[in-house]
């Protein structure tokens, strides 16, 4: 039902403190509908405090809008107070209610409307509307994100000339970029230059030196450069054939064993070491066990096996 603007009657219900809800002005249309619409529709109620029908639509608008939970806002536009804009619209009767939506008009009815149709009307105008447009800085972002995840990808293939390509083209870009140097450092600890890893991963700006993957890589790049310094695999299981009980012995094959990619042996060494002497070097092979379990990561094959061989050695 509509109503000529000479009609008389009481006014709508005032709006609920809520962002998504609430008054403007001809003054501050602009800002409150035609820019606030970039980021999600708006509805405009044009009323006037006189209008019966407006008290009737008004407050099914209010819900319908809460209902939405941000992908819709309501601006309330008093016409007594404000006809500038209304009378740019060429409103001469109400409730009249305008959606917009990218920063223009886009649908519009007029009259009160039981609640089933202001909620499909609303449906209507959020599906029309236009997605929010990004900033140049948040287009970046999400390049450099997918060019990440593109990298990571590459590398789990075992393409490292495609994966480091594409980390060297994030790190132009964002030369302190945690997620890139991580995954370079990690392309070169699996090249094994060790030496360049550990450089590449000292770049990773202090606030960033967290998380699994940071710390399972430190974690390996440790590993890596104490077995550098250690004897052959061979040389140590010749040591342990001699004497079995040369714990240093099975302490350092663990520690190559590990740097050799044999990560079940490795743990197993470790166990065996235990088993035989837990308290050998202040707990060092429990230890060191830890360790090799933060470098492979929770998940790993050797990792769940590691952790059985310990948790049946230490409660039987």
């Amino acid at each position: 039902m509509n109503i000529d603007v000479s009609g008389a009657a009481s006014a709508p219900t005032a709006t609920p403190p809520a962002d998504l809800i609430k008054e403007s002005s001809d003054r501050s249309f602009k800002a409150d509908v035609l820019d606030a619409s970039r980021e999600a529709p708006v509805l405009v109620d044009f009323w006037a405090p006189w209008c019966g029908p407006c008290r009737q639509l008004t407050p099914t608008l209010e819900k319908v809008v809460n209902e939405k939970a941000g992908k819709i806002r309501l601006i309330k536009i008093n016409i007594d107070e404000n006809p500038s804009v209304a009378g740019q619209l060429g409103i001469q009767s109400i409730p009249a209610v305008f959606a917009f939506a990218g920063g223009r008009p886009i649908d519009a009815f007029l009259g009160a409307m039981p609640e089933s149709e202001v909620r499909r009307f609303a449906d209507k105008v959020i599906a029309q509307a236009p997605a929010a447009p990004t900033t140049p800085e948040a287009e970046l972002e999400e390049q450099i994100s997918n060019a990440i995840a593109a990298a990571d990808e590459a590398a789990s293939a075992g393409d490292v000339g495609r994966a480091a390509q594409i980390y060297g083209m994030v790190l132009q870009h964002q030369p302190e970029n945690a997620k890139a140097l991580i995954g370079m450092a990690r392309l070169y600890l699996a090249t094994g230059d060790v030496a360049q890893a550990e450089a590449t991963l000292g770049m990773v700006p202090e606030a960033e030196r967290k998380g699994d993957d940071y710390n399972s890589l430190a974690a390996s790049i440790k590993l890596q450069t104490e077995a550098a310094e250690l004897s052959e695999a061979a040389a140590l299981e010749e040591q342990l054939k001699a004497n079995p009980d040369d714990h240093q012995a099975r302490f350092d094959l663990a520690v190559v064993l590990n740097a050799e990619g044999k990560r079940e042996p490795a743990a197993e060494a470790l166990v065996e070491l235990m088993r035989r002497d837990r308290s050998w070097n202040e707990d060092g092979a429990r230890k060191k066990l830890l360790e090799l379990f933060e470098a492979w990561g929770a998940k790993d094959p050797a990792t769940l096996r590691g952790r059985r061989l310990l948790s049946a050695l230490l409660f039987s």
